[in-house]
């Protein structure tokens, strides 16, 4: 499988709000430490996480405190890896994660490998993801197949899934993930009960009042 270099096609500066034309980028990079704040439902919760490795106290549940200045801190051999177990087949649209090459420098991830399977034992690389110094938040497909009409790709359906670090900037060894976010793909409204229901990604984004 052949790698996607993620270079953003667009950046959002001092924002957790991406501008609406930056939904459409393969890539989307916020430089804010908050998460962004994207039409993509958060699916993290729902799933059990561990990590190959930690220093005490920069364990899996430094990935998703939501504190920008706390990360997970692999101590082992390469390649480390994080997964993610969901207790269900669910649908995995992308990956947000986040990751500061000023502050961390080597042990900043230069090279990911995302794999997807009903377990440990039939895991499969659906995305092949290599970075050139990343600072925020970087929000991608996790699949590079595209959509039957063409326009976005498809949610990969597993039960794990897992980030594979295989190889960090400078050759470092150990590893630094500020902050990781499953987001699954945006629902398709029925139509039912709203006559006028928002169907963009555009509007989904401003939806409900935060």
């Amino acid at each position: 499988m052949s790698a996607a270099i993620a270079t953003p096609v667009s950046v959002a500066t001092g924002t957790t709000h991406p501008a609406p034309e930056d939904l459409n980028s393969p890539f989307i990079l916020t430089n804010d430490k908050r998460p962004p704040i994207l039409p993509w439902p958060n699916i993290s919760s729902q799933a059990k996480w561990s990590v190959s490795s930690y220093k005490f106290g920069f364990g899996a549940e430094c990935l998703q405190d939501g504190d920008p200045e706390t990360f997970w801190h692999s101590d082992g051999p390469q390649p480390h890896f994080i997964t993610i177990e969901f207790p269900r087949k669910v649908a995995i649209q992308k990956l947000s994660i986040f990751l500061c090459h000023p502050l961390d420098d080597s042990y900043t991830p230069s090279t990911l490998a995302i794999r997807a399977g009903t377990g440990p034992n039939d895991l499969q690389d659906v995305r092949i993801i290599t970075l050139e110094k990343p600072d925020g938040w970087l929000t991608f497909d996790v699949s590079s197949e595209p959509n039957d009409d063409g326009e976005g790709l498809k949610p990969v359906y597993a039960y794990l899934l897992q980030i594979i670090i295989l190889a960090n900037h400078m050759s470092g060894k150990d590893t630094h993930v500020r902050g990781l976010r499953v987001l699954g793909p945006i629902e398709e409204p029925t139509g039912e009960d709203d006559p006028f229901p928002w169907t963009s990604k555009e509007f989904k984004m401003y939806e409900t009042i935060r």
